[in-house]
């Protein structure tokens, strides 16, 4: 009964995970910009396009023209969420195929684990290809706002909100995928004890 509780909830971890990750590499909010001279307009920038958001006129966003222009963050952080969101959804359809409640290849168990190690160790792969490229964009917005040789009067880059989504993505794609893994400690006791039980009855079998 834990068992298979516990690799539900393994993939429903991974689950919101993978969404969140797919979310952050789309969310136009990694970095924030207030100016101090126009406090009624907000800076955004993604990895895909800026945005400005207006009090009165919503907001207005604009593609980047060309990827090679791009900041190295933001280029190599294109890479890193997209290889995220394909090692997710392959250790969704992977991992999917080795739980216990799947009626599918019950006789073949040795596969059946095999598939759930490899989809858990996807979602711990695929929650670290999320984190880095979140933590490197957070390293250097950091370095630009305490940066000395920027005049104070120049508006700095703050955190967005996708920088935290990302996190929490990463976080529970590792979290899920842990949680996979550690099912499968349990499973070597079951056959034992089932040898164990039939070189009982086999002996009784022989007394009588």
């Amino acid at each position: 009964v834990c068992r298979p509780t516990a690799q539900l909830s393994g993939m429903l971890f991974s689950l919101l995970g993978w969404v969140l990750s797919c979310l952050t590499t789309y969310l136009p909010q990694w970095k924030n910009l207030n100016l101090e001279l126009n406090e009624l307009e907000i800076w955004t920038m993604g990895l895909w396009q800026a945005c400005v958001v207006q009090e009165e006129g919503g907001m207005q966003c604009k593609d980047f023209d060309s990827f090679l222009a791009l900041p190295p963050e933001l280029r190599i952080s294109r890479v890193l969420m997209f290889v995220s969101n394909g090692l997710g959804l392959l250790g969704l359809l992977l991992s999917g195929f080795g739980l216990d409640c799947l009626k599918i290849g019950e006789r073949q168990q040795e596969l059946k684990k095999r598939l759930l190690l490899l989809g858990g160790t996807l979602f711990w792969m695929s929650g670290i290809t999320a984190i880095v490229p979140v933590s490197w964009v957070a390293h250097s917005t950091v370095q630009e706002f305490w940066d000395e040789s920027i005049p104070d009067i120049v508006p700095r880059w703050d955190f967005g909100e996708a920088l935290f989504t990302g996190w929490l993505a990463g976080f529970c794609l590792i979290l899920g995928g842990s949680l996979l893994n550690c099912t499968l400690c349990s499973t070597e006791v079951l056959p034992s004890s089932v040898h164990l039980a039939v070189a009982e009855l086999q002996d009784q079998c022989q007394h009588l």
